[in-house]
């Protein structure tokens, strides 16, 4: 088991619920794929540095997490057709 960091920036437009539930989706396909959630840090909604698909800000979620090394490339094939996020990034953390 490696431990990973993801981060994720949602579409600024989205209610409370359907934010929630994107969140959550993203969790359920961590714990599909093995991997146990460590923390969940929200940073809520957020100025982009530059334009995403016409977006100038976004929800922000960094999600730590323990996997096996198979899981980001899981992940990544899922997240890639997540209408509603806008981008993503798996990093693993050296201990």
């Amino acid at each position: 088991m490696h431990k990973y960091e993801m981060a994720v920036v949602l579409r600024p437009d989205l209610d409370e619920e359907t934010k929630a539930a994107e969140s959550q989706k993203v969790m359920d396909l961590i714990t599909r794929f093995g991997g146990t959630i460590e923390k969940v840090d929200d940073w809520g909604k957020r100025r982009l540095a530059y334009e995403i698909q016409k977006v100038n800000e976004g929800f922000f979620s960094f999600i730590s997490f323990d996997a096996d090394s198979t899981a980001p490339a899981e992940l990544e094939s899922r997240m890639r057709i997540m209408e509603n996020v806008l981008r993503y990034l798996i990093v693993r953390k050296d201990v």
